[in-house]
C-alpha cells in the first residue's frame, strides 16, 4: 500500500483525481476524513505526515473533490441547546468534520473543542458558536456551513445531509416508540426500525450531484443508527447511491456499541443499513478489520459490554458484499480506525476496479 497512488483515466493518463463522497457522522466521519484529506493537494505549503505514519502522495493529486455528507439529528449536549434556542440544525457533528478537514488543525482543534465552564455559556463548544454565529450572519444553515469552512481552509464540502429540522423515532422490541437521537441512545431495548420526523427530508441538490458524480463512496464508520443509517432515511440519498457507478465501500466499526449495535456482526451491520434502504444495493464492498485487539483494551470495552465484530465473512458476501479485510486498527486510550491505513486501502480499491472496467 505504500508508495504514490495514481488515477488512470479511460485515456490512459493522470489528467483527472478522484471525486469521493463520505457519508456519516461523529467521530468516525471525522477520523475518516484526517486520512482522506492527506491525498487532496495542498496549494500553499506541504504538510509534514503523521509520525509513523504511511508515506503521503508525491506531486500526483489523488482526490480532487472531496465532500463530507454529515448526519444532523443530533439534540444533545451543546448541540442541542443552540437547535433548541436558535431553531438551528445541531452543529456538532459538522464541526469535528471542519477540524479534520482544516490546514491547521492542530490549532482549530484546541479552538474549536474548547468549552465554556462557567457563565450562561457553560457546557458550548466554541466551534458549535462559530457555526451558530455563521448561520445568523447568512441565515441559511448549509451557506454557513461552506463560508465556515471556505474560512478555515478546510480540504473538502460539507454538506448536512438535509437542511430539514428532523427528529429520530425507533421502534423498539417491544413495539415501544422512543422520539429523539439522545433518548434513543440511552434506550435500553433493541432497535427494530429507526424513521425520521416528519419524513420526506430532501437532501441539498449538491449532494446528490456530489454523490452521482463520485468515483468513491464510504459509508461509515460510526454509531450504525445515529449516525449511519440517519443519512439514509433523507429521500434520494439512498436512490442516488444505489444508481452511483462508484467504487461503494461500508466500513464496519472495530466493536459492537452499546444501546445500538450490542451482539450484532458484521454481516448484521450490512444487512440492517440495506434494509433502512428499502433493500437496495448500496455496497459492492465491506472494509472489515480482523486484527486482533490488545488485552488491555479488549478488557477495557468488555466492561462496557462492547465487544469486537464478529467477522462473518461469508454471510456478507451472502447480501452480494465482497469483504476487504486487513488491519486497521489505531490503539490508543481508546480504539479508533487507523485513517492512513484505511484511506490507502479505500484509494487503491477504488483505483483497481477503475483499472480492471477500463
Amino acid at each position: 500500500m505504500r508508495g504514490v497512488l495514481q488515477y488512470s483515466s479511460p485515456t490512459g493518463g493522470t489528467d483527472r483525481a478522484l471525486r469521493v463522497v463520505a457519508i456519516g457522522g461523529g467521530t468516525g466521519l471525522s477520523t475518516l476524513l484526517r486520512g482522506l484529506k492527506q491525498f487532496v493537494p495542498v496549494h500553499e505549503r506541504r504538510r509534514t505526515p503523521r509520525e509513523g505514519s504511511t508515506p503521503r502522495i508525491g506531486t500526483t493529486t489523488m482526490i480532487g473533490d472531496l465532500s463530507a455528507v454529515v448526519t444532523v439529528t443530533d439534540d444533545g449536549g451543546s448541540s442541542g441547546r443552540l437547535r433548541d434556542d436558535l431553531n438551528i440544525l445541531p452543529p456538532g457533528d459538522i464541526r469535528n468534520c471542519m477540524v479534520a478537514l482544516s490546514e491547521d488543525e492542530h490549532l482549530l482543534s484546541r479552538l474549536f473543542k474548547y468549552r465554556f465552564d462557567q457563565g450562561e455559556l457553560e457546557g458550548h463548544n466554541f466551534g458549535n458558536l462559530f457555526v451558530a454565529a455563521m448561520s445568523g450572519v447568512t441565515g441559511d444553515f448549509a451557506q454557513a456551513v461552506q463560508m465556515s469552512s471556505q474560512i478555515l481552509a478546510t480540504r473538502g464540502r460539507i454538506f448536512p445531509a438535509t437542511t430539514a429540522n428532523v427528529t429520530l423515532a425507533a421502534r423498539m422490541d417491544d413495539g415501544s416508540i422512543v422520539e429523539g437521537e439522545t433518548n434513543i441512545t440511552r434506550s435500553k431495548k433493541t432497535i427494530i426500525e429507526l424513521t425520521l420526523e416528519p419524513s420526506g427530508a430532501d437532501p441539498l441538490p449538491e449532494t446528490l450531484e456530489a454523490i452521482a458524480n463520485a468515483d468513491l463512496i464510504t459509508l461509515g464508520p460510526g454509531s450504525l443508527y445515529t449516525s449511519l443509517i440517519t443519512n439514509l432515511l433523507v429521500r434520494g440519498i439512498p436512490e442516488a447511491i444505489a444508481s452511483s457507478k462508484a467504487t461503494r465501500v461500508f466500513i464496519c466499526n472495530l466493536m459492537t456499541q452499546a444501546n445500538e449495535s450490542l451482539g450484532l456482526t458484521a454481516s448484521e451491520h450490512v444487512e440492517k443499513t440495506l434494509q433502512h434502504a428499502g433493500g437496495r444495493k448500496l455496497f459492492d464492498y465491506a472494509l472489515i478489520n480482523t486484527a486482533p485487539i490488545s488485552d488491555e483494551l479488549h478488557a477495557k470495552y468488555a466492561r462496557e459490554g462492547q465487544e469486537p465484530l464478529v467477522n462473518d465473512l461469508d454471510r456478507v458476501r451472502s447480501l452480494g458484499v465482497e469483504p476487504i479485510t486487513g488491519n486497521f486498527l489505531h490503539e490508543g486510550d481508546v480504539l479508533r480506525h487507523d485513517y492512513d491505513r484505511v484511506a490507502q486501502t479505500l484509494l487503491t480499491l477504488c483505483l483497481t476496479q477503475a483499472a480492471s472496467v477500463n
